[in-house]
């Protein structure tokens, strides 16, 4: 086994193949499907990835595992094909840890894979929730831009992630999407992200949705540039009694941006009471340093710019930007800045 802070990475045999899984909080199973590149190890090192888990940990005994062939699974096995050998990893390790019923998340592609399992075992899950998901893979670009970022990843993996973080980071620093970057890198070999997001352009769980029958909550960021608000309003509408809850934001992954409010959001659809949030305080609640980063926006300089300015580094910058349009109860740090100048 394979210790990071308090998580333990552990692995199972399904079907011949080897699983990676990990488990924190207490509380009722709470199973979370892989991601984009997911892996156990890397993601957990994320303190951002780390704090919207334990936010849910706090509630649940939360369980993430990877795809065998991916992330902290055995790489040298071939990872499953298509839905059907997805849901079945995820049968198989409900068999394996004596999950007899559990709740689930499934984000971005795994939504498609959670979605999957719900429609056919229903009785082994209580509730669900769905969030950045999408019905058919087709309708996530055009066929074009999807060749496009096909052939990109094929022909030139650093080319390739640095292009898929442009559209799932989009509000991130340059160094952050670097970072990000290099993170897809160290996750999957060329062939494995290639393959991984073919496999994406062809989910369709479009039957499957239809045929849910449990407890069913779907949110999605308004302005999410990876997969488009209006397919997360696709999948509320094709789950029997699903609720919809659209979020604020631009990035796809739940962690980042204003995490809490994801966590918040994923909660209540898993049944708990979680108090809404009073509406954001005003430029009033804003600290000096965040107040002297706006000024600098305003004046057109990047975060490393700011940084170097203030001293500081450009992921701090970015946190101080985040933060005061979280207080500010806006989208852009264009209008973060404004909010400043005109108070």
């Amino acid at each position: 086994m394979l210790e990071h802070a308090d998580q333990v990475v552990r692995h199972v045999q399904i079907d011949g193949r080897d699983v990676a899984y990990c488990v924190v909080g207490a509380g009722p199973p709470l199973v979370i499907g892989g991601w984009w590149c997911s892996h156990l190890v890397l993601n957990w090192q994320d303190p951002a990835f780390r704090d919207y888990v334990s936010r849910l940990a706090r509630h649940h005994t939360v369980i993430r595992y990877d795809q065998p062939g991916r992330g902290a699974s055995e790489p040298d096995v071939a990872p499953p094909t298509d839905l059907e050998h997805e849901t079945a990893v995820v049968l198989g390790l409900f068999d394996e840890l004596g999950l007899e019923r559990a709740d689930m998340l499934g984000a971005s592609s795994g939504g498609g894979v959670a979605a999957a399992f719900a429609a056919a075992h229903p009785v082994r899950v209580s509730h669900l929730v769905l969030y950045g998901a999408f019905a058919h893979g087709e309708e996530i670009a055009p066929a074009s831009a999807r060749q496009t970022m096909l052939e990109a990843v094929a022909s030139h993996w650093g080319l390739g992630s640095r292009l898929l973080a442009d559209v799932f980071v989009p509000g991130a620093s340059s160094a952050e999407r670097d970072q990000f970057a290099a993170f897809q890198r160290r996750s999957a070999r060329r062939e494995q992200a290639r393959d991984a997001l073919a496999a994406t352009y062809q989910l369709d769980v479009r039957d499957a949705l239809s045929r849910i029958k449990v407890p069913t909550t779907v949110l999605h960021r308004r302005d999410d540039r990876a997969v488009p608000f209006a397919l997360g309003v696709d999948v509320a509408k094709r789950v029997m009694h699903a609720s919809f809850v659209a979020l604020e934001g631009e990035n796809h992954f739940p962690w980042l941006g204003d995490a809490s409010g994801v966590a918040d959001a994923t909660l209540r659809g898993l049944g708990h009471h979680v108090p809404t949030r009073p509406p954001a305080p005003g430029p009033e609640s804003l600290t000096d340093r965040e107040r002297q980063v706006l000024e600098l926006v305003a004046e057109g300089l990047t975060d490393a710019q700011i940084g170097e300015h203030l001293v500081l580094s450009p992921h701090t910058v970015h946190r101080h930007v985040s933060n005061a349009r979280v207080k500010l109860g806006v989208r852009s740090r264009a209008a973060a800045a404004a909010a400043v100048r005109d108070d």
